[in-house]
């Protein structure tokens, strides 16, 4: 990959600190979530308004607009696929912002007329697999969408990732499938796309990252070290130690995270690990993390390291990260959980917030940090008789509904603008990319 001015420019300044990830839409303005509010401050934005379109109920003052749409012509003569999942914004430069977007298909289904260099194609006939991303440049100022094109191709089940303080999206494969004479090249890893690339990249799979069942990742920029979540029953927390912070291709070593006397998060059959109390975190080295067997997770835990139900999003504040177990909890409608990496001493994790009902928070899934502090998760409930709501969650571990989806579909992707004024998510099927605007909190 080519080394781009950002990437040259972290290349050189890790070790010294960054203040956040200021290339990020979602970075945080004001420090890190436990600092930025009050306890007792849940839901500060008020009731929702029912949404006559039927598609997403804001509170009042706020808004949204479709900026696109599955079937929507792209600029590279393909259309916007379906199953828009995890999702990146960017200031790219000279007013103009990204949003890097993956599509979380599966074979079979429709690529949107995917051309150009593809990871895997369906074998004999030489299509390309329907998974990657596509990306999608705004005019910072008006939001007005100037390009659409496939920005990766050749990949399964993209479901989440996380941007990168060098500028790019690490884009990420749910689906470990082996070559078996119908695709040609075996999956489950993860893949760079940068955000200016401005065409389908070369699709190359950063392999020391591992083969596993991927999820969501971030990195930590004051070292270059991605962490990475996996959505399986028994996953793993992973981490992974660029040889070269910056440049993932030349590998590095990637390991799990072992908890001081936990090793089950669940809190399914007792509770083992309590809300608000740190716990002391180290790390095991994982060998053969290609895992022809997809046991990465399993060899893992033989080690010690700790299970968590579901991890899916995972995204960095300042100075520490939160992310989701999805199926966890007693009531086993899901958690949050934060990780406190630490130079001079062991990692800190606690349990920051675990829903004690469906009607609070059920299914947390992708999530950001908001420029006023508080989280936003997407649920991923499918219930025919549940909808799914955005959650607000404050630093008190408060829980609160930001908005609710209408449609059977799950939101995902959630970002916010570098100037913290639009809030950019993905309705999952059929795909729409909304842009959310209103009075949002100081």
């Amino acid at each position: 990959m080519t080394i781009t001015p950002n990437r040259r420019h972290f290349l050189a300044a890790t070790g010294t600190a960054f203040a956040g990830l200021y290339l990020s839409a979602c970075a945080p303005r004001s420090g890190s979530l436990g600092s930025a509010m009050a306890a007792g401050s849940a839901n500060r934005v008020g009731p929702l308004v029912p949404d006559p379109a039927g598609v997403l109920d804001l509170p009042e003052g706020f808004s949204y607009r479709v900026i696109s749409r599955l079937g929507d012509a792209m600029d590279d003569g393909g259309s916007v696929p379906d199953a828009a999942d995890g999702m990146g914004c960017f200031d790219i430069g000279n007013g103009k912002l990204a949003l890097v977007r993956n599509h979380e298909l599966s074979p079979g289904a429709d690529t949107g007329g995917a051309s150009g260099p593809a990871y895997d194609t369906v074998a004999r006939s030489m299509i390309p697999l329907p998974g990657g991303t596509t990306t999608i440049v705004l005019d910072a100022q008006t939001l007005a969408v100037e390009r659409q094109y496939r920005s990766l191709a050749g990949t399964i089940r993209n479901c989440a990732g996380g941007i990168t303080p060098w500028g790019s999206w690490l884009t990420c494969e749910e689906n470990t499938a082996r070559a078996d004479g119908r695709i040609n090249r075996d999956h489950g890893w993860v893949f760079e796309v940068p955000a200016d690339a401005g065409r389908q990249v070369d699709p190359v799979p950063l392999t020391a990252m591992g083969r596993f069942n991927h999820e969501a990742a971030c990195v930590d920029p004051a070292t270059g070290i991605i962490y990475m979540t996996e959505d399986r029953g028994d996953s793993l927390l992973y981490r992974f130690l660029p040889t070269v912070p910056g440049d993932l291709a030349q590998g590095g070593t990637l390991q799990a995270l072992v908890l001081d006397g936990v090793t089950d998060t669940s809190n399914a059959d007792g509770v083992t690990i309590e809300v608000g109390q740190p716990v002391a975190g180290s790390w095991v080295t994982l060998d053969n993390v290609e895992a022809p067997e997809d046991d990465l997770r399993l060899r893992g835990a033989a080690m010690g390291a700790a299970t968590f139900v579901r991890g899916e999003g995972i995204f960095m504040g300042e100075g520490e990260m939160y992310f989701t177990a999805t199926g966890g909890g007693a009531a086993g409608e899901g958690q949050i959980f934060r990780l406190r990496p630490n130079a001079d001493g062991a990692d800190m994790l606690d349990l920051f917030y675990e829903s004690p009902a469906r009607s609070e928070y059920s299914f947390g899934d992708n999530l950001c940090v908001t420029p006023f502090g508080d989280l936003i998760v997407c649920e991923d409930q499918y219930a025919e008789t549940v909808d799914n709501y955005l959650r607000g969650v404050t630093a008190a571990g408060e829980a609160y509904p930001f908005a609710r989806l209408r449609l059977q579909t799950e939101t995902a992707g959630p970002c916010f603008s570098p100037d913290g004024r639009t809030l950019f998510l993905n309705v999952y099927h059929p795909t729409m990319t909304l842009a959310i605007t209103g009075p949002w909190p100081a």
